[in-house]
């Protein structure tokens, strides 16, 4: 019978992809292989086993690493608890500490790939228990290492990175293996730290170390427009944001890392005052679930500079509810946010009450830079003061926090309309900036998403307000505009 016989190569061929994926996960014994990744990652979970054995460990690790890894995520957190009780198998376990361990990481690793900071953190952490070789301990610390990280945990996070490099260096394994895990890891506490030639390192790095890895790959560009973002290249960082998130490259890539992209790109027009095309760019998401990445976050700062309070509000409350099940690392820049538009409003106790917490985290996790980045940099320095002066024991954060602030923060006026007495609207200040990069105006149309005669007729009607007849004489009015 054909359809036997196909059925069970079939079978046959998923289980040599198990049995070798598995073996891979921890360096050692080779990459997965790709095609392996993409046939499991198709493969329908099975049903929680009577009792757990190594095999079926094996089956379920490779299996959802295989989805963490070729991002079919389709299922979302559902999968974790058909399995598990927070970190606890709902079956009964005849496991071996390395099955448990190999089981373990790679739960944290789908739970990474779904945004869940806090649960893939318990989860690295759980593995480790029972990591009985130096590769499991590997693997273990570069899932704790990267939730750390995604909850805004830097120091735990930047020690279970450094541990986890010792530990490579003495397996003495090829860099072909490094965990992209670590190098997820290092983009985010980069970040954070405002490390820009740190960050700058790591998409050279990536491509050093799987250059055939669609994946990697783009995950290494999206580094690059952070950088970007960080050194204020603004209108290259939205031509490449916008090139990764809607051309092709965009169906070998990762959720979480479009959706951090989408979130830079939204950064990169509020950074030159277009805070309704960042509204605009944020539209489409939904917050997923544990927040590691927050659109509402991230709205929050365009609508902050926009005025509209109440709707930032509104728009946070959900973030609010969820309290210890929203990651810190972004829920600390809704408390701030919260905090100077409740302020704004004349809620001042409400205001100091929000920007308590923020900082309270803050003196656990450590001073970073994410928090800060566009936010008014007076008003919330003053802020700050005013909740320092009521809690003295916060009042050793200053002088780091004022430093960031100085960094990153917005001047209180720079949502002010730039070039007001031309009277240009907010979408011709956009294009205005973008006039003085090298972009032709076709990229430019590309970038902003419209045709090429809406720009040529937008530029028009720039020219016709600065009062100038071509592209060189507009930049100069608009340099003397801005001095």
């Amino acid at each position: 019978m054909p359809g036997t016989a196909s059925s069970i190569d079939a079978r046959a061929t998923l289980r040599a992809a198990v049995v070798t994926t598995a073996s891979r996960l921890a360096p050692g014994h080779g990459i997965p292989i790709p095609r392996h990744l993409a046939l499991l990652a198709e493969a329908e979970l099975p049903a929680p086993p009577p009792v757990w054995t190594d095999a079926t460990a094996h089956t379920v690790a490779a299996l959802l690493s295989a989805r963490a890894r070729r991002d079919a995520l389709g299922d979302g957190a559902e999968v974790v608890r058909l399995y598990f009780d927070e970190v606890r198998l709902k079956r009964p376990a005849a496991l071996s500490s390395s099955g448990r361990a190999l089981l373990l990481a790679s739960v944290g690793e789908y739970c990474l790939a779904n945004g869940s900071a806090q649960q893939a953190a318990r989860f690295g952490a759980e593995s480790l228990l029972f990591a009985d070789t130096p590769a499991l301990r590997y693997r273990a610390l570069s899932v704790i290492a990267l939730g750390h990280a995604m909850n805004g945990e830097y120091t735990p996070a930047e020690e279970a990175f450094a541990e986890a490099e010792a530990v490579f260096s003495s397996g003495g394994w090829p860099v072909e293996e490094t965990a992209y895990l670590l190098f997820l890891a290092d983009i985010l506490t980069s970040s954070a730290r405002f490390d820009i030639e740190r960050l700058a390192a790591v998409p050279a790095a990536m491509d050093g170390a799987q250059p055939d890895d669609a994946y990697w790959t783009y995950t290494a560009r999206a580094a690059g427009v952070m950088v970007k973002l960080l050194r204020h290249e603004f209108a290259d960082g939205r031509v490449e944001a916008r090139e990764l998130l809607h051309g092709s490259l965009r169906h070998a890539s990762h959720r979480m890392v479009r959706y951090f992209l989408v979130c830079v790109l939204s950064d990169l027009y509020v950074a030159q005052g277009d805070d309704l095309q960042a509204l605009a760019v944020l539209a489409p998401y939904d917050n997923p679930e544990g927040h590691g990445i927050c659109f509402s976050m991230q709205r929050a700062a365009a609508l902050l500079r926009l005025g509209r309070e109440r709707e930032l509000l509104i728009e946070t409350d959900a973030c609010v509810a969820t309290e210890t099940e929203h990651c810190l690392r972004t829920f600390t820049p809704v408390l701030m946010r919260r905090a100077l538009a409740q302020k704004r409003l004349g809620n001042a106790r409400r205001a100091q009450q929000s920007m308590e917490a923020a900082l309270l985290i803050v003196a656990r996790s450590g001073t970073w830079a994410t928090p800060f980045i566009m936010l008014p940099h007076d008003e919330t320095r003053s802020l700050m003061e005013d909740v320092m002066a009521d809690h003295p024991e916060l009042r050793h954060l200053m002088p780091s926090l004022g430093a960031i602030l100085a960094r990153v923060a917005a001047p209180d006026n720079e949502s002010a309309p730039a070039y007001p007495a031309q009277g240009l609207t907010p979408t011709e200040r956009a294009l205005a900036s973008l006039l003085e990069s090298p972009l032709s105006l076709a990229e430019i149309a590309r970038e902003r998403g419209v045709s090429l005669n809406t720009v040529k007729s937008q530029v028009r009607s720039i020219y016709l307000k600065l009062g100038v007849s071509g592209r060189a004489e507009a930049i100069e009015q608009l340099n003397a505009l801005d001095g």
